[in-house]
């Protein structure tokens, strides 16, 4: 059966949405459907509200869904009640259409994983019990399934059992890194359900405690150690999960690597491990792409866990990464596709499309311009700031603000200085601009309250009434 969408939309993107889509009706890939689009009596189409089109919608006609600009805040239950269809919210911005109708709509299921993520508290030692949970907290909340406790080399860890108890107590997994054969062996007997990590030398412990032991060689990149630790696990019948250490840039990355793909040629289907730190953390370049690239060897090799650490500046948001990077490898891995196209959490500092409409498009939007507010975008041209008067462009917020006139309105001069600066910034890293909201960082993003902005614009409305009446 044909589906009968109905488009909402502002004044200014009519004309725009019926061109779309008529580009989308023209793809032979995308199923044909009936549409009628009904423009709303708003200028832009993101103020439109679920309580205004409540009120201004007579009627949906033979229409089966309804589909709103992607920008459009609120509630939509209620007019699903009221009209009695599916209500949905569109790609942000009209030009993605095509996209959204070419994955019917539906974005990718991303919730699956075969990777478990071990976050490491490096600074244990040096922590008080409530700080550890407080991180244990975070690092959960950031993907983490596993909490790693790290024991400094030549440090004592006085409360390490009391660590192990509480974080046992307050329902996580645990796990206990230390070279330290006495902490190992503490932590397993106080409840540890990992220890980082024992060699053939000392898998004894593994025999006093029910803890799950993470197997290195004796020696940095001694496989045949490595190996000679596994078969005595499997000789026993005893869980654990294998790790031949990846080692850092230009100290044996590579070979560290091939030390993988071999432990996999060898054991097909044993549990492995891949510590990412020695990457994220000691390489000066942005995680996100270094966790995308990991993550999509670590789905060729089947590997089963990571030991992930956020210390340095640059890695502070790296769980978060290696969480969306699993889900988004395994996610491309199911459905044999590239990792293109499922989610735009890892590309932090540019997009694929930053520029959807071209300065000519811009020149026409603004010519409909009737009224003074200013609207600000971005093309491959620079920053493009309109209104009724005319068109400015430039790539420099200080050489379009005198030209703006709003010397003596101070709440709009700060708004404008914002935006500018938002877009002045997208557009040197190439990155998609829309006015009045954040720029997309990724899972690198901070959320902001949509009420600190709606509070702007009503202080803005306040001052320019009170201008009007001192005159």
């Amino acid at each position: 059966m044909t589906e009968t969408l109905l488009f909402l939309t502002g004044k200014l993107a009519e004309k725009s949405l019926h061109q779309v889509i008529h580009e989308v009706q023209a793809n032979p890939n995308i199923p044909k459907f009936k549409y009628r689009v009904e423009q709303m009596g708003v200028s832009v189409a993101a103020l439109m509200t679920p309580a205004l089109i409540a009120r201004r919608l007579k009627t949906i006609g033979d229409a089966n869904k309804m589909i709103l600009p992607g920008l459009c805040q609120g509630d939509l239950s209620p007019l699903q009640v009221q009209f009695g269809i599916p209500v949905e919210r569109g790609p942000e911005d009209l030009k993605d259409l095509p996209q959204y109708f070419g994955q019917q709509g539906i974005a990718p299921d991303l919730s699956q994983h075969q990777v478990n993520i071990f976050a490491e508290i490096v600074d244990a030692p040096d922590l008080t019990l409530e700080a550890i949970l407080a991180k244990a907290y975070h690092f959960q909340a950031q993907g983490a399934d596993v909490i790693d406790i790290g024991c400094l080399p030549g440090k004592p860890f006085v409360h390490l059992s009391d660590t192990v108890k509480m974080l046992k107590a307050a329902g996580f997994q645990v796990s206990v890194d230390s070279m330290n054969s006495e902490d190992l062996l503490l932590a397993g007997q106080s409840g540890a359900d990992y220890l980082l990590s024992l060699s053939e030398k000392t898998l004894w412990i593994a025999d006093e405690v029910n803890s799950t032991p993470i197997l290195i060689p004796a020696k940095p990149a001694n496989m045949a150690s490595l190996y000679r630790a596994i078969e005595c696990c499997l000789k026993k019948n005893r869980p654990f999960i294998a790790d031949p250490i990846l080692d850092p840039i230009h100290f044996g990355f590579t070979d560290s690597i091939i030390r993988y793909r071999r432990l996999r040629k060898k054991y097909a289907s044993i549990p492995i491990m891949m510590g990412v730190g020695n990457l994220t953390e000691l390489t000066d370049a942005d995680t996100t792409g270094i966790n995308a690239v990991l993550f999509g060897d670590i789905s060729e090799l089947n590997i089963n866990a990571v030991l992930a650490t956020s210390v340095s500046t640059h890695a502070t948001n790296a769980i978060a990464e290696a969480d969306m990077a699993r889900k988004m490898m395994f996610r491309a891995k199911q459905d044999n596709r590239l990792p293109r196209g499922y989610t735009g959490a890892l590309l932090s500092l540019h997009d694929r499309k930053p520029f959807p409409y071209s300065s000519d498009e811009i020149q026409a939007l603004a010519s409909q311009i009737k009224d003074p507010s200013f609207r600000i975008m971005a093309s491959e041209a620079g920053v493009h700031i309109y209104n009724r008067d005319g068109v400015n462009v430039g790539n420099d917020p200080f050489a379009l603000y005198p030209t703006l006139g709003v010397e003596n309105d101070a709440s709009h001069a700060f708004y404008l200085g914002v935006e500018l600066a938002r877009a002045q910034i997208a557009w040197q890293l190439k990155k998609r601009y829309v006015q009045d909201e954040q720029l997309n960082w990724g899972v690198n993003s901070q959320p902001r309250e949509q009420q600190i902005k709606i509070s702007h614009r009503e202080a803005s409305l306040k001052e320019k009434l009170d201008q009007k009446n001192d005159i």
